[in-house]
């Protein structure tokens, strides 16, 4: 249960909450974990799919990382999904070929499908290129 905030009365009659202190800051929802869907250029080190997701997703928690098959046997995925401390899942290129996905661009879709494949809610973060080497799309 939140405690009344402390009032503090000015000259003059008005009257003004105090500032929370840190130990009485009330903490809001959780934030939601993502499933995250990377599509990468082959060697992609871990340390830029780390970047590329901390840049589109911010502070948001992972639950999953998912990208296609080839490329999650590759150190760079795996690197980045231990570091995160969450599971790599892998679809072959006929499983994402399969999920309608709402931003089709000229290849087919590894990161919004593989997000789609890993979640079990909607799209949240469309997909997002970073430095020209790898996509990052999130579902709930």
């Amino acid at each position: 249960m939140l405690e009344p905030a402390a009032v503090r009365q000015e000259p003059g009659g008005a009257r003004f909450a105090a500032p929370p202190t840190p130990d009485s800051e009330p903490r809001g929802p959780a934030m939601p974990k993502f499933a995250v869907g990377i599509g990468l250029r082959p060697g992609t080190p871990g340390t830029t799919i780390l970047a590329a997701i901390h840049a589109v997703l911010g502070d948001h928690e992972v639950a999953f990382l998912a990208t296609l098959d080839t490329r999650a046997a590759e150190p760079g995925p795996r690197a980045a999904a231990e570091r995160l401390g969450v599971p790599l899942l892998a679809y072959t290129a006929a499983e994402l070929a399969t999920v309608p996905v709402p931003n089709p661009g000229r290849y087919p879709s590894v990161a919004e499908a593989a997000a789609l494949l890993a979640g079990s809610g909607p799209l949240v973060v469309p997909k997002t290129p970073y430095a020209g080497t790898v996509t990052v799309a999130a579902a709930h």
